[in-house]
């Protein structure tokens, strides 16, 4: 049996390819994804977490049609910065993720995306269910754009 690949630094994903990034639910798992120059990110999807074969599944053929070259995952650290359980979380679908597949998974903070993203939807006059349906996969949009300005600056 190969060694899985552990979580990696945000830094060392690989330089070239579409990045996927999650926003990790209770119930739900947030998609989105960078066009292949990094410069885009649009939400792709929602996916119901009510068992995890199929949402790493689903996660999978998203990651396989759009060719991905790595996942960054939110980590919904404490508005201190320190872990709690959400996080705890985050790490065990992570697990979960990499005890299937060879594929780099790096963490960005997420503190704030989901209330942000809300903020701009009200903002827009996006309608209850509207917001509810689509929160999430802006939410990791907004994640993966965190990253790519981290990619970005160095910082």
């Amino acid at each position: 049996m190969c060694p899985r690949m552990p979580v990696v630094d945000l830094f060392d994903l690989p330089a070239k390819g579409v990045l996927i990034g999650l926003d990790p639910g209770t119930k739900t798992i947030g998609v989105a994804a960078t066009d292949a120059s990094r410069i885009l990110c649009s939400p792709v999807e929602t996916i119901p977490k009510l068992k995890l074969v199929p949402a790493l599944a689903r996660l999978f053929e998203v990651y396989d049609d759009r060719q991905g070259a790595g996942f960054v995952v939110g980590l919904p650290l404490n508005t201190d910065g320190s872990q709690g359980p959400r996080v705890q979380s985050v790490r065990t679908l992570v697990s979960n993720l990499l005890k299937l597949r060879d594929i780099p998974v790096a963490f960005q903070d997420e503190r704030y995306s989901t209330v942000a993203v809300d903020e701009i939807m009200r903002d827009l006059s996006f309608t209850e269910q509207r917001r509810s349906d689509r929160i999430d996969a802006m939410a990791a949009a907004m994640i993966l754009r965190a990253a790519l300005g981290r990619l970005e600056t160095g910082v």
